[in-house]
């Protein structure tokens, strides 16, 4: 008899399918979010839940749910929006931590079950800092835990390895640094940056294993190994982007999607980290919106 051979499940595939929400267009600020298939597509708008803001985070935990975090109102908060397995957004939760914006999240953890919120601006200003706040495998955000490595605002975030995170590029100054995110959730001391130092960029996972770094300003990507090793720049197809979001999809793919100028078109990324060219948009053009991967 030929074995059994069990089919392979969220945390070991990853997720399927991806939603981005919340950001800014010209007359304000919005909680509306969009749907992207297991292929990549992007579905139409779908009325917001929770307080319309812009600046805000967002990851996977549970190893099929999300959650958006932190934000600005107008006001900084510090409030949550979990995701169901069906990409329904839910009410606004208490925050917990310290308000701020500009922040940065991704998951982490033996089953891709948790997450972390870390880094972002305090303002009014350039008031940067370099707190997390982790995420339990039920959504839950804890308190402030005391920072590692240089604070910053703009900067992004994606798993690597099946269980680790990655922290990298922001400003003020403009740096190209990057954090580890163990798979306890410990962020480690800087390391050395490659590639152009840029902020308001994007992050995802691609290839159930690893990470890119794409779009910002000035407009480039950079692929992150299964080790978490941060390979050079690479120009990338489409358009020149910055303010965007990035989640993954259909368990090794990722896709690009809004940002500056409040567009709306997207880029997919294969299984091997190649971008692809603009995606004619579907939804409201927005930017300073955040995105992450359910089911």
């Amino acid at each position: 008899m030929f074995p059994i051979i069990p089919a392979a499940s969220a945390a070991e595939s990853g997720n399927k399918e991806g939603i981005f929400a919340y950001g800014t267009v010209d007359a304000g600020k919005l909680s509306m979010s969009n749907l992207v298939s297991n292929t990549g597509v992007v579905a139409a708008d779908v009325t917001g839940v929770g307080t319309a803001r812009n600046q805000v985070a967002g990851c996977e935990y549970g190893g099929n749910k999300g959650i958006f975090g932190y934000g600005v109102t107008p006001t900084k908060v510090s409030m949550t929006n979990l995701v169901t397995n069906a990409g329904v957004v839910g009410a606004d939760v208490t925050g917990v931590g310290t308000v701020r914006g500009e922040v940065a999240a991704c998951n982490y953890g033996g089953d891709r079950d948790k997450g972390i919120f870390g880094f972002g601006n305090l303002g009014p200003g350039a008031v940067v800092t370099n707190l997390v706040n982790l995420v339990t495998n039920e959504g839950v955000v804890g308190t402030d835990v005391t920072g590692v490595g240089t604070s910053r605002r703009g900067l992004a975030a994606c798993e690597f390895g099946g269980d680790q995170g990655i922290f990298g590029f922001g400003g003020y100054p403009v740096l190209s640094m990057t954090n580890l995110v163990t798979n306890a959730g410990v962020v480690g001391a800087d390391v050395t940056g490659v590639g152009t130092a840029r902020y308001f960029l994007a992050a995802c996972s691609y290839g159930e294993d690893k990470g890119i770094f794409g779009y910002g300003s000035p407009s480039m990507t950079n692929l992150v190994s299964n080790v978490g090793v941060v390979a050079s720049d690479v120009a990338h197809a489409g358009s020149n982007n910055s303010s965007l979001a990035a989640c993954e999809f259909g368990g090794d793919q990722g896709i690009f999607g809004y940002g500056g100028g409040s567009v709306s078109h997207t880029n997919l990324v294969t299984d091997e980290g190649v971008v692809g060219t603009d995606v004619t948009g579907v939804g409201t053009g927005r930017y300073q919106l955040a995105a992450c991967s359910f089911n």
